[in-house]
């Protein structure tokens, strides 16, 4: 993923903090958030210290035979101190990476489920298997 270094973020972000990008052929939902339960951002009134923020990324894609294979990645930004944080321009990039990781390893786990469940020289989709799942 290239960075914006134009961006706070390293991409463009609306006003919820929400983008939407393109990586290795996936579309790929960008989230900047900080983690407090409160709508006002500003110091926790018992410790003191701003929240941290998470950068989510994610998406799903569609297979054969209603099969849905998700990739999601997330990064942490901690404060410093009794500082706000500040944005790290590559922390999108991490957790887009982390995203691409995670659905990897989906592909990965579905596909070595699919090959346990075929039948013995048959195809996969016919449902003449045994079903033992051995």
């Amino acid at each position: 993923m290239d960075i914006d270094t134009s961006q706070p973020w390293g991409l463009a972000i609306d006003y919820a903090g929400r983008a939407t990008i393109t990586e290795a052929g996936h579309t790929i939902h960008v989230n900047v958030a900080d983690t407090s339960l409160s709508s006002v951002i500003g110091p926790d009134s018992i410790t003191g210290t701003y929240s941290p923020v998470t950068v989510d990324a994610q998406f799903t894609e569609d297979g054969a035979a209603g099969a849905v294979l998700r990739g999601w990645g997330r990064v942490t930004v901690m404060p410093a101190g009794t500082d706000p944080v500040v944005p790290d321009q590559t922390a999108v990039q991490r957790a887009v990476a982390a995203a691409l990781d995670d659905f990897a390893a989906h592909t990965a786990a579905y596909a070595d489920l699919c090959a346990r469940w075929a039948p013995a020289g048959g195809d996969p989709g016919t449902g003449t298997g045994s079903g033992t799942g051995a």
